[in-house]
């Protein structure tokens, strides 16, 4: 049994303000001098950006679907080490979840989330159209599901002092406290752009004012003692703390692993390079916009998710960098790119020259690509055997052509093949979070191994 005080920030639908009141919810916190674990229910990778620049340390996801129900309380708790207190921001409505023919209605929502961390709910609600109304709104999210703890709620975009009573009067005869009530401010927002918030690393100063004082919103607006006391009646956590070391065996021979990072890249899972690590690897970050080479030594290269189409010129323009990931790819060494990885890797993206090591074009699509999937591997790669069943999203807003190679990475469905299987290299873009499928690392870390890189040199000569 572990102990560790955790709330549930939720709300009745996507928009209502809770990736802000988190945001806030945690810097306040923070400022307290509370060490604050940020956590963000689904596959969501731009959040967590907020979140951890309002904490200073990493803001984690919680994903049913990408990792198993039975790793999210682990998960919760190593994130969670060394904290006071864990804050896990809900994915859009409280019980929307995964719609897949192969789960149950609400699998992977907040609701969902919020039983397997035996965790009370804050309910933020955007009052800015309604008045009396929000008593049956929240009597209703409250008894909807007796196993849901709905512990607060929390007025988003209050319009005035007379607007505030009004809401809470109402509430009051819904037995449901009220833990702040926050006012609308126009001038108070995250810049957003086709697949949703602009991510916090890209914004940088900029960034941390928007942090810092949506932490100030928070603190004016909210009783952040109700929301301590709220967290502490969260009862003892029955697991153990994940660990990376648990789910893979060093291998030999310390392989230095690149892991690309920068503003065009942005998109990643802490696990995934914990997991690295754990395997035996070392490794170490290269920023595509400004690095002019891979880091000396390299054995394998991982490409994560991001905004390449944002930074196409500037990409395009570090050619040395470019011919450095081709001559890589062309030696055999492993390389794991997914969606702006793929994009990356490239022939060109939007018309612009990139690594060329896959014989792909690239463009920005009229409409996003966004789901679960539950994907078999159709080709024995350095990330999976031929027959190996993931579970993984989608997340993107640009097309490949062809959309799959001779020898494609993934299928799902009947007959959907995608991505790209070509030497060491394993381009799709299919989104996994590696600590659901530990197996990845190890496979490789173990294709990075001088041993195993020597004799698959040997074979692309």
């Amino acid at each position: 049994m572990t102990r560790i005080p955790r709330v549930v920030v939720a709300a009745p639908s996507s928009d209502a303000g809770k990736t802000s009141v988190t945001t806030g919810l945690v810097a306040a916190l923070t400022a307290r001098g509370l060490t604050v674990s940020p956590h963000k229910v689904g596959p969501d990778y731009i959040d967590p950006g907020y979140h951890g620049l309002a904490a200073g340390r990493p803001g984690r996801n919680l994903d049913p679907w990408l990792v198993g129900e039975e790793r999210i309380a682990p998960l919760l708790l190593h994130g969670a080490r060394g904290a006071d207190l864990a804050v896990v921001e809900g994915v859009m409505g409280l019980f929307d979840g995964a719609t897949h023919p192969t789960v149950e209605p609400g699998f992977a929502s907040t609701a969902h989330v919020a039983g397997l961390l035996r965790a009370p709910v804050v309910l933020v609600v955007d009052a800015s159209s309604q008045a009396r109304s929000v008593a049956a709104l929240v009597h209703g999210f409250a008894t909807f599901d007796p196993s849901v703890r709905l512990g607060g709620v929390i007025l988003n975009r209050v319009g005035s002092d007379r607007h505030e009573a009004i809401l809470r009067a109402a509430l009051g005869a819904a037995g449901v406290p009220v833990l702040g009530a926050i006012r609308r401010l126009e001038t108070l927002h995250t810049p957003s752009r086709h697949l949703g918030l602009v991510p916090a690393a890209e914004r940088s100063a900029e960034a941390v004012a928007t942090v810092r004082r949506l932490g100030e919103v928070v603190a004016d607006g909210v009783d952040l003692t109700a929301v301590l006391r709220l967290a502490g009646t969260a009862p003892d956590v029955a697991a153990q703390p994940w660990d990376p070391a648990a789910e893979v065996t060093p291998t030999g021979g310390r392989p230095r692993i690149a892991v690309a990072g920068g503003p065009a890249f942005t998109f990643g899972y802490a696990e995934n390079a914990e997991l690295l690590a754990a395997a035996g690897a070392e490794v170490v970050t290269v920023d595509p916009l400004r690095d002019e080479a891979l880091p000396e030594g390299t054995d394998g290269l991982v490409v994560g998710g991001g905004f390449p189409e944002v930074y196409a010129a500037e990409l395009s323009a570090n050619e040395t960098l470019r011919a450095d990931v081709a001559a890589l790819a062309a030696r055999g060494a492993p390389v794991a790119a997914e969606c702006a990885g793929l994009l990356y890797l490239a022939r060109e993206l939007d018309g612009v020259p990139m690594c060329g090591v896959l014989d792909v074009a690239t463009a920005m699509a009229p409409r996003l690509t966004l789901g679960y999937r539950a994907a078999v591997a159709t080709t024995g790669s350095v990330l999976a055997a031929a027959g190996t069943r993931v579970r993984g999203h989608e997340f993107h807003r640009t097309h490949a052509d062809p959309p799959a190679g001779p020898s494609p990475a993934w299928q799902w469905g009947a007959t959907a093949r995608e991505g790209f299987v070509q030497g060491g290299v394993h381009a799709s873009y299919l989104h996994l979070n590696w600590a659901g499928t530990p197996g990845v690392a190890q496979r490789f870390v173990t294709a990075c191994t001088p041993a195993v890189r020597s004799e698959t040199a040997r074979a692309h000569r």
